[in-house]
């Protein structure tokens, strides 16, 4: 598979005196986006956007700069240099500072991968010296990276045979989940209920692999763009490939059919056993059998 053409961040990775020379590349693939223009109905052309100012009109593009709003309609200005003067010095070096156990850190931190490669021939030993240490200790560097004037928080972790670098969320970017949460009504779960549904969950257990999700949005809107290209344009509101399943009156409720089966269950061990009825004993001998040889009377044995 080829690479981008250019890395987004080409520096170090440093391990007290260890430094590993890397290239990073994003590890998602925007090309696989479908994406569309805003055009003008009538005429068929692409609509443009311009810049302007009320009772003014179209503004040049080097009288533009970035402001703040202090009050309602008072602005602070920045200008262009201002903000490069205010970006963060790029290092270059991503020093690993902290070592957490991969399990630690809440999934929800996260934010974009990317693939971290050796750069250069001399960057071969350390990158798997890294790579193959990660892995052992079942640990994750951390560490603050600088890309396109920002600082980010960085996670370098053993991924397949390399190195993937995440950029991982501040803690005040993330809303507190509590607020979220704190209407959802509290009790208990009934443990056989629990016991029940752990058994579904186990049935359906299996290493993730995410081949086994297709983007069924994304297919459908493929499908829809060669329908319009087919048929020239024309609108279509119908004739759908694949309908959404209709599930009807098949749909109950998780509690409701956990209860059922629970019920039957219950019964089922509830419900007396019932022993095979025994044979009188005399009428069990006779079953077993008449002597395998008639013995002939004693009269009959004297006169021979």
């Amino acid at each position: 598979m080829a690479l981008p053409a250019r890395p987004v961040w080409t520096g170090q990775i440093r391990l007290a005196l260890v430094a590993l020379p890397v290239k990073l590349y994003s590890a998602l693939d925007s090309r696989e986006k479908i994406a569309f223009n805003q055009i003008h109905e009538p005429s068929k052309q692409r609509i443009k956007y311009e810049k302007v100012v009320p009772g003014l009109g179209p503004v040049d593009k080097d009288e533009i700069v970035k402001g703040y709003e202090v009050q309602k309609g008072r602005y602070v200005l920045f200008s262009d240099e201002e903000f490069e003067a205010l970006k963060v010095d790029s290092k270059k070096t991503l020093d690993m500072i902290q070592f957490a156990p991969a399990e630690t850190i809440d999934p929800i931190y996260f934010d974009k991968p990317y693939y971290a490669l050796p750069d250069g021939k001399l960057a071969d030993e350390p990158y798997r010296v890294v790579r193959d240490a990660l892995r052992r200790t079942g640990t994750i560097g951390l560490g603050q990276i600088t890309m396109r004037g920002r600082s980010y928080i960085a996670a370098v972790k053993p991924y397949e045979d390399g190195i993937l670098v995440e950029t991982i969320h501040y803690a005040e970017e993330l809303r507190a989940a509590k607020g979220f949460f704190d209407e959802i009504p509290a009790g208990k779960s009934e443990p056989d209920l629990v016991d029940l549904a752990e058994e579904l969950i186990k049935r359906k257990q299996a290493p993730f692999d995410a081949s086994k999700f297709e983007d069924e949005y994304s297919q459908a809107l493929e499908r829809l763009i060669k329908k319009k290209i087919e048929r020239e344009g024309e609108t279509i509101l119908e004739d759908q490939e694949s309908a959404a399943p209709d599930y009807g009156g098949n749909v109950v409720s998780l509690v409701d059919a956990l209860k059922k089966s629970l019920a039957k269950k219950q019964a089922a061990a509830a419900e007396p056993t019932v022993a095979p009825a025994k044979r009188p004993k005399a009428a069990a001998e006779k079953v077993k059998g008449a002597p395998k040889a008639t013995a002939k009377p004693a009269a009959k044995r004297a006169k021979k």
